[in-house]
């Protein structure tokens, strides 16, 4: 019996977590004697994966007392057990034997448990790495990235490969915070099922990275859905993030959406301040129980501070009662940026920005040329704020390398969340460079475009591609022939490729849009005339005659023969839409800037416009062509002007005075005025420091404010972050003239993720806001001795130190780092941050053993602002103070929690109110 068919019957158990139990072992370094790891560095904690090899023993007794207690599906001990994350260890060979042991020594356990009545399965984990795909490590450049999508794909490729030869039932991806991270796991989970003639279910778990329900690369969960919904997934759940009850709100959205089984797996609770996890067993079932009862979930099991007592509780809250039915299919179109765009009742139409493209703007081309990106972004941004729903981009140029530039604008694209938030059409004839384009977007794409012009075998090829890059994609009606210019080729070609991609590539009818090609009309050439007559016809038929596909067009070929005059061209433009929109039009790649509406054209300008379009008049093109030439435009619309140019008026948050523009300019990571507002604001302040500390900061403080309640995400930090330094840029002539440390650098800090510790991502966030803000950071990376990490502060006479953590055990780390700190006379003060930590820690067992002041970090956007306290002569030993006097309190508070009188739960219930007497 497969796990597919159990589903339907009940809800399924999960284990809890590996690493707890794990950590329940008291590991020694004589266990590994005789062992190939002894000398590891990371073989006693951190590396949980070398078990498999080195202590089967533990991990097979794990699995046993997770079936003794009642999961269903045990989970592989190889979250990291692929090559980029055992980089850290220098383990890259023996990463596919990790997997390949790991779940070998899963299902042996399972098969032994499994009976007539019960098969128990073997899920194999594939954790996220340590590292993003879609967020830039250098401040710099926001188009690197520290990996690639096709080094992932290999990676995951040779993992799930091993997991599979070692026998496991499922591939779970989870602990997702990077939607692109999770579609080459996918696509590398389906290429390995395919070239080893099996097929498995793909399972998919989410983490949540702030209360605005958001993941770390800044996705919502319904953009996550979109992102995903080409690929063949069994089910999609969240597990990490928050403890059950702060989970359940994110569970109910999925499952009111997903058409996919859902699956839960929460943390226990919310780490306390020394690292244990708040809720017990008891109380995380009855949290769960709510969602049983309400036939929510499919999969439910425990995340991190989870053991076999909490797996035994919910075995029993879930027992007899119904699995959760998944939702219908989305029967519509859907795309996603960081946000999610459907093709429904309320968005009828799709207007695609089409300015981000060198063949049709000299502007764009030349920007692109010059490599004068924040421009060329800067049109991306108009576009969406202009009302561009999908921003199509296109490289085709001889002179440019387009993979590369497609790569480069496509990744800086996904530092900018107020474009990054809206899907984009990756546009080229070139399909490499297509191709380089799905590789940098964690959203449901387009592809524009494929055709049967080469062939059936090169056009299925490519859809199939597209399909595994998670895009929807553009049909141009071209084939062996060449381009369908009348209504007859149009449809016969569209109804040939549609057979052939729900046939053959099993491709969703919703995922298919047709361009039936819109052509020039008004060309003084009688073969032109019925152009666009035969673009709406097939249009019409398309949408009548081939289940759930769209159509789209470029409507700028349309008015070609007029280019220069905008009015004729965009009246041109309002009446066709006006005609094809009616005839189930539902995508175009336009201006979004547009002025002139259907409306706005006086009647008999409009008569004369639709002759042409609809070809109902001889004569009509050169009607049309007089009227081009005898017009001013200036009187042509009822009201207004209708010069095609865009009336911008002054946002309103220009009208303040420059402090509130400054801070305005540093929440929203804006930096067009920055020039302008700074040499303004220099006239007002003595120094310009001043100005860092004051405004901008101010500014900072408000995001980190924001990001900490989650009314901003992830991306938009960083891009303010960025911002932030073009500001310091700006302003360091006037600091070196004033003589200020700011000419240099605002202060050297060392960041190290603490020995036993594999995540780097949030330090190397913190890393790129403080080199944003004007600091020199010293990175020494990942699983780092607190010998080298103090030796290193003192040699490199560091101003200060900042220590991450993600995992519970490296609390105790960060002690032994304070120690080494103090070793070697080190005062420095010293930044805590990480999910591990709190401020109630740092207040009871760091603070008060360290020589210099401790900071708790609650976010990366918030080291400056301290630092700049700790580093300014006036404010920092007030700041010290206040931090201090902070500390005790919490002591203090801490040390009494225990002093109230509490009475026995007999005495309550003995003094119970009773309304009867």
């Amino acid at each position: 019996m497969n796990i597919e068919d159990v589903i339907k019957d009940r809800i399924l158990v999960l284990d809890g977590a590996m690493g707890t139990m794990i950590q329940s072992y008291s590991l020694e370094e004589h266990d590994f004697r005789g062992s190939r790891f002894v000398n590891v560095p990371g073989i006693m904690k951190g590396n949980n994966d070398m078990l498999n090899i080195a202590r089967p023993d533990i991990i097979s007794d794990i699995h046993r007392r997770y079936l003794d207690a009642g999961a269903d599906i045990i989970t592989t001990n190889t979250f990291n057990s692929q090559v980029i994350s055992q980089e850290d260890y220098h383990l890259q060979a023996d990463a596919q034997e990790m997997a390949y042991e790991g779940a070998r020594i899963a299902r042996a356990m399972a098969d032994k448990y499994s009976t007539q009545d019960k098969t128990r399965f073997v899920a194999g984990s594939v954790g996220p790495t340590n590292k993003t795909c879609s967020i830039s490590p250098d401040a710099d450049n926001p188009a690197a990235r520290n990996i690639t999508y096709d080094e992932l794909f290999d990676a995951y490729s040779s993992q799930i490969d091993a997991l599979i030869e070692g026998g496991v039932d499922a591939i779970l991806i989870e602990t997702i915070f990077d939607t692109l991270n999770a579609k080459a796991a996918i696509a590398a989970a389906v290429d390995t099922m395919d070239k080893s003639s099996c097929r498995l279910p793909i399972m998919l778990s989410v983490t949540i990275n702030d209360l605005g329900g958001r993941t770390l690369s800044g996705q919502t969960l319904d953009a996550f859905l979109a992102s995903i919904s080409t690929f063949p997934i069994f089910s999609v759940g969240v597990n990490c993030s928050f403890g059950a009850g702060q989970m359940k709100p994110y569970v109910r959205d999925l499952a009111r959406r997903s058409p996919y089984y859902i699956s839960m797996h929460p943390n226990a609770g919310i780490p306390d301040s020394f690292g244990t996890y708040d809720d017990t067993p008891e109380n995380m079932a009855l949290e769960i129980s709510e969602l049983v009862d309400d036939e929510i979930v499919n999969i439910v099991g425990g995340c991190c501070g989870t053991t076999d007592a909490y797996i035994s509780e919910i075995a029993s809250v879930v027992k007899g009662h119904k699995p959760h039915i998944p939702a219908p299919p989305c029967n519509n179109l859907i795309l996603s940026g960081l946000d999610r765009l459907e093709l429904n009742n309320e968005v009828k139409f799709i207007n695609v920005g089409e300015r981000c493209n060198v063949s049709g703007s000299r502007k764009f081309l030349r920007l692109i040329k010059e490599k004068n990106y924040d421009e060329a972004l800067n049109i991306a941004r108009k576009q969406v704020a202009d009302g561009a729903l999908v921003i199509d981009v296109n490289m085709d140029d001889a002179l440019l390398d387009a993979s590369a530039e497609m790569t480069t604008f496509l990744n800086l694209i996904a530092t900018e969340p107020d474009i990054a938030k809206v899907p984009v059409m990756i546009d080229s004839s070139n399909w490499d460079v297509i191709k380089a384009g799905l590789r940098c977007v964690q959203g449901k794409s387009i592809v524009n475009s494929i055709s049967l012009k080469d062939g059936e075998t090169k056009f299925v090829r490519r859809a199939i591609e597209a399909k595994k890059y998670g895009a929807a994609v553009i049909v141009m009606c071209f084939d062996e022939e060449g381009q369908a210019t009348g209504y007859k080729r149009k449809i016969d070609i569209a109804a040939r490729a549609y057979r052939l991609l729900v046939d053959k590539v099993k491709m969703s009818p919703y995922d298919i849009i047709f361009d039936p090609n819109v052509l020039t009309i008004g060309t003084g050439m009688p073969e032109h005339d019925n152009y666009a007559v035969d673009f709406i016809r097939a249009t019409k038929w398309i949408r009548e005659n081939l289940p759930g596909s769209h159509v789209c067009g470029g409507i700028s070929n349309l008015s070609f023969s007029f280019r220069g005059n905008n009015y004729i061209r965009e009246a041109m433009h309002a009446a066709f839409l006006y005609h094809a929109i009616n005839n189930g039009l539902d995508l175009c790649i336009m201006n979004p800037s547009a002025n002139i509406t259907y409306s706005d054209i006086l009647p008999e300008h409009l008569e004369i416009f639709e002759d042409v379009i609809l070809n109902r008049r001889d004569g009509a093109a050169d009607r049309l062509i007089g009227l081009a030439e005898n017009i001013a435009g200036a009187n042509a619309l009822k009201q207004g002007t209708c010069d095609g140019k865009d009336k911008a008026s002054v946002p309103e948050w220009r009208t303040g005075y420059v402090n509130s523009r400054l801070v305005y300019a540093m929440t929203k990571g804006i930096s067009d005025y920055l020039n302008d507002d700074l040499t303004e604001a220099m006239e007002k302040y003595d120094k310009a420091i001043d100005i860092i500390e004051g405004p901008l900061l101010e500014g900072m403080n408000v995001v980190g404010e924001r990001f900490a309640s989650g009314k901003m995400f992830l991306p938009q930090v960083i891009k303010t972050a960025r911002t932030m330094k073009k500001a310091v840029s700006v302003l360091r002539p006037y600091l070196e003239k004033s003589g200020s440390e700011q000419s240099r650098k605002s202060g050297k800090v060392l960041l190290a993720t603490v020995k036993g510790d594999v995540h780097d991502i949030g330090k190397n966030i913190a890393s790129l806001v403080l080199t944003c803000n004007n600091y020199d950071v010293v990175d020494l990376g990942v699983m780092v001795p607190a010998d080298r990490i103090a030796k290193k502060a003192k040699e490199d006479n560091v101003d200060a130190v900042g220590l991450s953590g993600l995992i519970t055990p490296s609390l105790e780390e960060m002690r032994n780092v304070v120690n080494e700190l103090n070793k070697y006379d080190v005062r420095v003060p010293l930044l805590i941050g990480g999910a591990a930590t709190n401020e109630l820690y740092v207040a009871i067992k760091i603070a008060p053993i360290y020589k210099g002041p401790v900071v708790w970090v609650h976010d990366a956007s918030q080291n400056p602002v301290y630092l700049s306290n700790l580093f300014n002569d006036e404010k920092k030993n007030r700041f010290i103070k206040d931090l201090n006097d902070k500390y005790m309190k919490l002591r203090e508070e801490y040390e009494n929690r225990n002093t109230c009188n509490n009475m026995s739960i007999d005495d309550a219930r003995h003094n119970r109110l009773n309304l009867f007497d």
